[in-house]
């Protein structure tokens, strides 16, 4: 089987970021986990008290198995939590709930950036494995027709990256400053439970990326960036 060396020169770092994003984030997590917040509110309790301060209801908020398992589901309305979040009282379990929780503000506000998300998710499903079948293929048999039509596939997954990130900056922002304005946490505990979204914040940065040097690794090897006279 053939494997490009320079594939290695555009991948390389955003795996390194991904590597090291991935380290910052359970370090953080774990380190925060140890500190438990002064009024003993879990995680589940903060993103319920989150969602009244919003004025959000019917919200179901769950208990999932897994490590940082913990997202928002808008199809059903529902907040899941993992065992670690849902809970404790640690501040790294408030931060994390309170980021879920600001998902769901989001999708009760309609939030421009996650309905463009929620859209493009059926897209990716589909788009995104077609994108290594036919670039695939068209390495195979070096068919620039096939290899382009791989990139304009592989270009949907480019995008779902990109918009993910103000999608992930706005929850956490909101996070961050509803957490004390609904008394969950005091000024100072909100600093280190921000430091646990902030590293988290990073593994999506390292994703997208990751994804645009694979995007300018396809676009390379097509000649795209070749010099023309």
């Amino acid at each position: 089987m053939y494997f490009d060396p320079f594939y290695f020169i555009f991948a390389l770092p955003g795996l390194l970021l991904a590597l090291w994003a991935q380290f910052k984030t359970k370090s953080t997590f774990e380190h925060y986990s140890r500190v438990a917040s002064f009024n003993g509110m879990t995680g589940a309790m903060a993103a319920r008290r989150l969602l009244e301060a919003a004025g959000v209801s019917g919200v179901r908020i769950v208990e999932v198995d897994g490590f940082l398992s913990d997202h928002y589901d808008p199809s059903c309305r529902t907040l899941r939590l993992s065992p670690g979040v849902y809970g404790s009282s640690s501040l790294s379990a408030i931060g994390v709930a309170c980021h879920e929780a600001g998902h769901a503000i989001q999708h009760a506000e309609s939030y421009g950036p996650l309905e463009l998300r929620s859209g493009l998710v059926p897209v990716i499903n589909i788009a995104s494995p077609l994108s290594y079948i036919f670039i695939g293929i068209g390495f195979f048999f070096a068919s620039s027709a096939l290899l382009w039509l791989g990139i304009i596939c592989f270009c949907g997954a480019v995008l779902f990256s990109l918009v993910t990130l103000p999608v992930e900056y706005n929850a956490s922002s909101r996070a961050k400053s509803m957490m004390v304005s609904s008394g969950i946490v005091s000024g100072q505990e909100s600093k280190y439970a921000g430091e646990v979204l902030n590293a988290a914040f990073l593994t999506y940065v390292a994703a997208a990326v990751s994804s645009l040097l694979t995007l300018l690794y396809y676009l390379w090897r097509l000649g795209v960036f070749s010099r023309r006279d």
